[in-house]
């Protein structure tokens, strides 16, 4: 399902490529015009002579004004039109970055596409001033449009509009926060088998110190789940909770009060009276056979075994 993050990545990202495409159509339109204006200065030059020639305002077929130092004044405009469109290209490809966020900060990342739009439509303005062949006159009006565009775009998004845009960070908001391992393992059979039966310990096949200290390393490391993740997928806009603490359906039971340990140990001291059993010492045979003989009148004694009886 394709979310909104990424419809608007890709509609930044076409209009960006509209207006890369837009200013290098400017920049060669410029070199055209500069190479026809040089051949009208020379053509004009040649026939300097005459009345007419020198009489009118511009050289004819050129941009170029009939007037001292004039052919001077446009080279240089010309020459200022193709630094700006290779200065905007290079913000637009987003390199330099550091550059520009140093020296020319409002066509960094910092800011957003209002800048960049106004510097087009100063641009496409210039050229339009002039009287121009068809093709410097399409691109001129294509640059004056995504302009628009651009200056459209930073107001609605401010300076969040390059961070939407950005190949870079839209990499990393798509990218899982937690590592995953979905290939095999590459550690071979015969190495397992050497360090079992010989010994010898071979580190060179081990996929986690044949990248440490790697370049590669450092981008497929993840983050676990310690301090690390809970930090990254806090930034990345996931909300961790902890899971409310509560006691298992089948509870052990509470714990006895002092009262009935108590009752229980004192319980357990006392000792009950003991009772005569046939595995007494009093209950032999030749007591039972006494009392069989005192059966007919004499009472025989009875022995009752005392509480301290061991």
């Amino acid at each position: 399902m394709v979310t909104r993050r990424a419809i608007l990545f890709t509609g930044l990202n076409a209009v960006r490529c509209i207006s890369i495409i837009s200013l290098i159509l400017v920049f060669a339109s410029t070199v055209l015009v500069m190479v026809h204006n040089i051949e009208a200065v020379n053509a004009f030059l040649d026939h300097a002579d005459t009345s007419d020639a020198q009489n009118c305002d511009y050289i004819e077929g050129s941009t170029v004004p009939n007037q001292p130092a004039g052919v001077f004044w446009a080279v240089v405009s010309s020459l200022l039109i193709e630094f700006q469109a290779i200065i905007l290209f290079l913000s637009e490809i987003g390199w330099p970055a550091p550059f520009f966020d140093q020296y020319f900060p409002v066509l960094g990342q910092g800011f957003g596409l209002g800048a960049l739009g106004i510097f087009q439509c100063l641009i496409s303005t210039q050229i339009l001033s002039h009287h121009v062949d068809d093709f410097t006159l399409v691109s001129a009006f294509f640059l004056f449009s995504i302009g628009c565009v651009n200056m459209l775009l930073g107001l609605i998004f401010r300076e969040s509009a390059k961070k939407k845009r950005s190949i870079s960070a839209f990499r990393a908001e798509t990218k899982p926060v937690l590592p995953t391992h979905t290939g095999e393992s590459t550690f071979s059979r015969s190495a397992f088998v050497q360090h079992q039966f010989t010994g010898e310990k071979d580190f060179s096949e081990r996929p986690d110190t044949a990248e440490f200290n790697s370049w590669k390393y450092s981008e497929k490391a993840g983050y676990g789940f310690g301090r690390q993740g809970e930090k990254a997928a806090g930034l990345r806009g996931f909300i961790l909770q902890k899971p409310e603490e509560s006691l298992p359906r089948y509870a052990s039971p509470a714990p006895p009060s002092q009262n009935t340990q108590h009752e229980e140990h004192h319980a357990s001291l006392s000792r009950s009276p003991s009772v005569l059993s046939s595995s007494s010492s009093f209950a032999s045979p030749h007591h039972e056979n006494t009392r069989t003989l005192s059966a007919g009148g004499a009472q025989a004694p009875s022995f009752k075994s005392s509480p301290t009886a061991l």
